[in-house]
């Protein structure tokens, strides 16, 4: 038996127990059925309850920035790039941010300044849907640059 300031009472009979709660104005609840003895609680069950559905609330009412990826390569074609375009203002609208990423692979590695121009498109294209939050950077054999959601 545990008290509501959860001091241990020791093992009380089931009718003892059940006046005590009545007596403080509490409910018996039991906590812990599977262990030997059971382990019961005086409590308030309607306020425990409540506190429950208020955790319940608070974690549906936060939203989770999830951080989706666009591939693209140096020579991705205008309508291509138009599509992974309007994915990426999905992703933003929806309030994710988006890893944007150049892939150079074996003699696409001289195109550099083909890797940049489709950043720069794809700067253009989101600008009234999000903001740079970090700057392009070759990495490696990538292009990678990082955007955010604009705060509404």
């Amino acid at each position: 038996m545990v008290d509501q300031e959860k001091n241990q009472l020791g093992i009380l009979d089931t009718r003892k127990a059940l006046e005590m709660a009545k007596e403080q104005g509490l409910d018996l609840v039991e906590v812990s059925p599977n262990t030997d003895p059971p382990v019961c609680r005086f409590m308030d069950y309607g306020k425990f309850k409540y506190q429950q559905s208020k955790k319940q609330q608070q974690k549906k009412s936060q939203h989770v920035v999830h951080t989706k990826e666009i591939k693209l390569r140096p020579f991705t074609g205008e309508h291509d790039l138009e599509v992974k375009l309007r994915h990426t203002r999905e992703f933003l609208e929806k309030g994710n941010k988006v890893k944007v990423t150049v892939v150079f692979r074996g003699r696409e590695r001289r195109f550099k300044e083909q890797g940049e121009e489709i950043i720069g498109k794809m700067t253009e294209g989101i600008m009234d849907y999000g903001v740079i939050e970090r700057e392009p950077k070759h990495e490696g054999h990538n292009i990678v640059m990082m955007l955010a959601p604009k705060k509404k």
